[in-house]
């Protein structure tokens, strides 16, 4: 995804506002499901959900990096924004991987991680505006290509 050339006023505000509100709502989550046995097996059927969606829509090379499983040449409506992470993989097309946007996808495997099953719900409830989805923003939303550099 191309960056916004300009983020709106009060963008950064609103970016710690939506860190931290998803911090408070990490704490009414039972302990047991984050960094657990339980998380780690939503990990792993993201993993084989990646994998099976990859392995039917991706013409490009299959090459793991930076950790991750990268699925190049997907059709664009397989995966939304630039690319999606789904456990292990990233979905992409032909664009680009930068080491910024390997590393920003590195993270959301991590988020994969912690959250489990529970992490495309989280995600959904974050919203779709990555200036505002926590997710986003704590992948880093220079490396993910969403703000021009130097604008955090």
């Amino acid at each position: 995804m191309s960056p916004i050339p300009t983020p709106p006023a009060g963008w950064r505000a609103a970016a710690e506002r939506a860190v931290i509100r998803g911090r408070r709502i990490d704490r009414l989550i039972p302990p047991f499901l984050l960094d657990s046995p339980i998380s780690r097996v939503g990990y792993w059927y993201g993993c084989a959900v990646g994998w099976l969606w990859g392995s039917l829509w991706s013409v490009g090379r299959v090459e793991q990096r930076e950790g991750l499983w990268v699925f190049r040449g997907m059709p664009r409506w397989t995966f939304p924004r630039g690319g999606s992470c789904v456990g292990a993989c990233f979905l992409t097309g032909d664009g680009p991987l930068t080491p910024a946007l390997l590393r920003h996808e590195a993270v959301h495997k991590r988020q994969w991680q912690r959250y489990g099953f529970l992490m495309p719900v989280l995600y959904l409830f974050a919203g779709r505006d990555p200036l505002r989805n926590r997710f986003e923003i704590e992948a880093g939303l220079e490396d993910g290509n969403y703000v021009p550099r130097g604008a955090a």
